[in-house]
């Protein structure tokens, strides 16, 4: 499955910011998975932080094929050693069975996110232990696939920014002029910024200021 988007939201977008419809054209539809299953993508996204979209992938087919369905149940009766078996951290199997047993009791009301506004959302996701603003973001995104999800705190769209529209660096003040005029398909727009960012348009560039090596020091 995945991220469910069209004319309507591709139109819109092109209508506010001519800039943005260019490169829109140029790159086409976009194709990104979704998992609409919120428990197993709170999990995967626990597990993809901090390494690498292939090494988050090798750890989830292990876990799948292990546990089977990803759910409350499953993790509780896997445990932390189990987990850790699998590849995941110390750390994030504690965070994973904490949230499996906080689903499994009651404490947190899985189904209840999907009732929340955005803002509501993120703050019960990310209020979970494992969970950060921009993990929540991208679970909205990438599973609840709600339309309007532009994040400041996702460093990719930053550079998509600046290389559309070639700013040196992406304030929250300026951040927010971009989210305005892309809201209500916020999410749209991240998608092809973060096509742009990933070198999807040949020719673009990052305009942000290069870091300058420190000065060698002299030889006696």
């Amino acid at each position: 499955m995945y991220f469910s988007y069209g004319s309507q939201e591709t139109d819109y977008l092109k209508q506010k910011d001519s800039v943005l419809g260019q490169i829109i054209e140029q790159i086409g539809p976009i194709q990104r998975e979704v998992d609409p299953d919120l428990f197993s993508s709170v999990v995967h996204h626990i597990i993809g932080q901090q390494i690498s979209t292939k090494a988050q992938d090798t750890i989830w087919r292990r876990m799948r094929k292990a546990l089977g369905d990803i759910n409350a149940d499953s993790i509780l009766a896997a445990g932390p050693e189990q987990l850790q078996a699998l590849g995941i951290s110390f750390r994030k199997a504690e965070y994973i069975t904490d949230f499996a047993r906080k689903v499994q009791n009651g404490e947190f009301d899985l189904e209840g996110i999907w009732q929340k506004d955005d803002a509501k959302a993120v703050e019960q996701l990310s209020a979970l232990r494992g969970i950060g603003v921009w993990t929540a973001e991208m679970i909205l995104l990438f599973c609840m696939q709600r339309p309007d999800v532009f994040s400041f705190d996702d460093l990719a769209i930053q550079r998509g920014l600046r290389m559309v529209y070639h700013h040196r660096k992406i304030d929250q003040k300026l951040f927010a002029k971009y989210r305005r005029r892309f809201s209500p398909y916020g999410s749209t727009a991240s998608l092809y910024l973060w096509a742009v960012a990933g070198g999807a348009v040949e020719g673009m560039r990052d305009y942000a200021p290069k870091k300058q090596n420190p000065r060698r020091k002299r030889e006696k």
